[in-house]
């Protein structure tokens, strides 16, 4: 293309930018795209709904004209004023997380404004976010759940042998889910039941060779499936009032947790165990080694959720302050393990709303791997032991199984909440930096035509 044909293409471009109905057709796609590659990879609401409108933003498209809604399926868009409306919608096909994706997109949305992108443009990038393929293969998947579950159960006071038992059980277990996903096509929800009874029966085989801690393989090995972005987003999407998404998330939250569960439970009911009773709810360990195993397992939970190498040791720092302060306030200070869990998962979401900034990166893709650690490990599996052999339980041992069942719902809802904590009290002053941005990038864009 000449350089004048260019500067006419680049006119003409630039001229579909400042009026809203222009090729409104194409304009809508190419939002929904935005919104769809979001949804698909684990965005909440209020991160796709704000990127969105912000794309729309650039495209000339004014606020009051622009009309979204949101589910965790579906999203649909109308653009309309008192002589025109455009409605289209957008199917959501599948649920996945990959944190690179969430944070590719974000920054695209500001850099179109900055650097004044014209439609092709911003399509050819999103297309080539669309088709990047994943940071990590499956051989590294596999060895970060085995390091991720390993690192959970040190957390739980296991022995040196048990983490390494534990490591060798998740990887089987997240081979098998691999396999049948992959290989055999089978239903998503029924390949965490096999991968957790996979990964439950090997680390009850465990128990036959040498470590003092011959059980606790058996809490950690089937965790690399905990759902912690869809519970997260789940409470997130609620408490920013987007209740049909929320709760969309909250039953997806609960269909893994279910399959989960029933692989675990069966697993279990197969195993010559008594109980899960006599494992310690607050293990008695050091706060280096609790710094060390936070750090493995945050940030090879932040490998699962194919997250930037250049990010993976700030999740890594963030599961260390975490646990650390979960830690000194549950043994130092003697609160209960619910409240040291929402002032860790809040002081880490606080952090990493200010390091954003520095890192270029939604906050969601910091703080989730970093709280993925404090999940209740032992007390979700007394509540299951109690589950099977409800039967044989005396009175006492009921009640002490709902207690256990009860203070597990109590520190994952001091979790979500910790991690949601920053959306909640500061929703507003976020929401205004962000549009005062947006503004000034937009003025510029406005004063760069007037001198062209």
């Amino acid at each position: 293309m000449q350089d004048n044909e260019y500067k006419t293409y680049y006119a003409e471009q630039r001229e579909l930018l400042r009026e809203a109905f222009a090729e409104i057709g194409r304009k809508a796609e190419l939002i929904l795209s935005v919104g769809q590659l979001l949804m698909e990879n684990g965005a909440d609401t209020a991160q796709i709904s704000r990127d969105m409108k912000r794309v729309a933003a650039y495209m000339g498209i004014p606020a009051e004209k622009f009309h979204l809604h949101i589910m965790y399926t579906t999203l649909m868009l109308n653009i309309s004023d008192e002589h025109h409306s455009h409605t289209s919608f957008r199917k959501c096909v599948k649920h996945a997380v990959d944190m690179r994706i969430i944070s590719g997109v974000s920054r695209l949305t500001w850099r179109a404004m900055r650097e004044h992108y014209t439609l092709d443009e911003l399509a050819g990038e999103l297309k080539k976010i669309a088709q990047r393929p994943r940071l990590y293969n499956k051989w590294l998947t596999m060895l970060a759940a085995g390091s991720g579950c390993g690192a959970f159960c040190t957390l739980f006071g296991c022995d040196f042998n048990a983490a390494i038992y534990t490591a060798l059980s998740a990887i089987i277990g997240k081979f098998v889910q691999m396999q049948c996903a992959e290989r055999f096509g089978i239903n998503a929800y029924v390949s965490m039941t096999f991968a957790a009874f996979a990964a439950t029966i090997v680390a009850y085989l465990t128990h036959l060779l040498p470590t003092s801690t011959p059980w606790h393989p058996m809490i950690a090995a089937a965790l690399f499936m905990v759902p912690g972005i869809p519970m997260i987003n789940a409470f997130g999407d609620m408490l920013n009032t987007y209740l049909i998404s929320g709760a969309a998330r909250l039953l997806h939250t609960a269909i893994i947790i279910g399959a989960m569960t029933f692989g675990i439970v069966f697993a279990i009911g197969m195993a010559d165990f008594d109980s899960f009773t006599q494992l310690a709810i607050r293990p008695e360990s050091n706060y280096l080694l609790f710094a060390v195993a936070a750090a493995i397992g945050a940030a090879s939970f932040a490998v699962f959720f194919n997250l930037p190498p250049r990010l993976l040791y700030a999740t890594a720092i963030g599961g260390v302050i975490c646990v650390c302060t979960r830690n000194f306030f549950v043994f130092e200070l003697g609160f209960g393990s619910e409240v040291g869990t929402l002032v860790g998962a809040t002081l880490v979401s606080v952090i990493a709303v200010q390091a954003i900034h520095l890192l270029h990166t939604p906050s969601l893709v910091l703080i989730v791997p970093a709280v993925i650690p404090l999940v209740p490990g032992v007390l979700i599996y007394r509540l299951l032991f109690a589950v099977i052999n409800i039967r044989r339980l005396s009175l006492d041992e009921l009640l002490s199984a709902v207690q256990s069942g009860v203070d597990a719902l109590l520190i994952i809802l001091a979790i979500a909440i910790g991690a949601s904590m920053p959306n909640i009290f500061a929703r507003r002053a976020f929401e205004r930096r962000s549009k005062d941005k947006q503004e000034k990038l937009l003025h510029e864009i406005y004063e760069t035509d007037l001198k062209e």
